[in-house]
């Protein structure tokens, strides 16, 4: 489904990152990724998007449908025969919709697993609750608004980690077969990232010691109402 295009609104975007050593978040990483350091650190965590209007590019935004989605990601290099690219490998992808899951991709690309949501926000303030269907992921983030990116961070500046973040809209997800991952490209009009100070951060994905040892909160960021648009890329086969 190479080359296919989605159109949405995104009108909520919260990434919570956790910071842990390269050694250990490549040892979770399948072939051909590498963790991609920010100062010497791996960086992964949990992306929560509320998307508005998701329709095939060239529709009106008032047949499109929403959402709530929620993705384990880390920032990833890989080599193509152009030179290595920055993006992001995603773990797995779970949703509101009851759709997307059971056209295995083909309206939105890459496999998602559907999941309830619960949502709170106001005054600068988000509270975002997500337990999976299948039991298998269980997160709850609340955050609010600060004007300084959080002290310790491995993002020195607010800058530096939007530049960070933009700088890997590819990104490709597991599927259910071993070594194939869908690929997807992110563009936006504009771009934009606030700083959030995360108040309570509960995650049966990075809290899980067996698979990732000792990880540390790093820093959370916001980005709202872009207009967004999702082409979907060829698959990436592991050699």
């Amino acid at each position: 489904m190479s080359g296919t295009q989605i159109r949405a609104t995104m009108q909520r975007r919260i990434l919570v990152n956790y910071r842990m050593e390269p050694r250990a978040l490549a040892a979770l990483l399948p072939t051909p990724f590498r963790p991609a350091p920010v100062h010497g650190y791996g960086v992964a965590g949990i992306c929560l998007i509320r998307l508005q209007g998701i329709r095939p590019a060239g529709f009106p935004g008032a047949v499109g449908l929403s959402s709530e989605n929620a993705a384990h990601r880390a920032a990833v290099e890989w080599d193509t025969p152009d030179g290595p690219v920055t993006g992001v490998y995603v773990a797995r992808r779970d949703t509101s919709s009851w759709l997307t899951p059971l056209v295995g991709g083909r309206l939105f690309p890459g496999f998602q697993h559907p999941a309830r949501f619960r949502v709170a926000e106001g005054d600068g303030a988000y509270e975002v609750e997500v337990s999976s269907r299948d039991g298998q992921v269980r997160i709850a983030v609340a955050a609010h608004l600060i004007d300084e990116i959080r002290p310790g961070s491995v993002f020195t500046t607010l800058d530096e980690a939007s530049a960070f973040f933009r700088s890997g809209p590819v990104g490709y997800a597991s599927t259910p077969a071993a070594g194939v991952f869908d690929g997807l490209e992110l563009h936006t009009d504009g771009w934009d990232i606030q700083p959030l100070r995360v108040d309570h951060v509960t995650s049966s994905f990075f809290e899980d010691a067996a698979r990732f040892g000792d990880v540390e909160l790093d820093s959370a960021f916001l980005m709202t109402g872009l207009d967004t648009s999702w082409r979907s890329l060829p698959r990436l086969v592991a050699a």
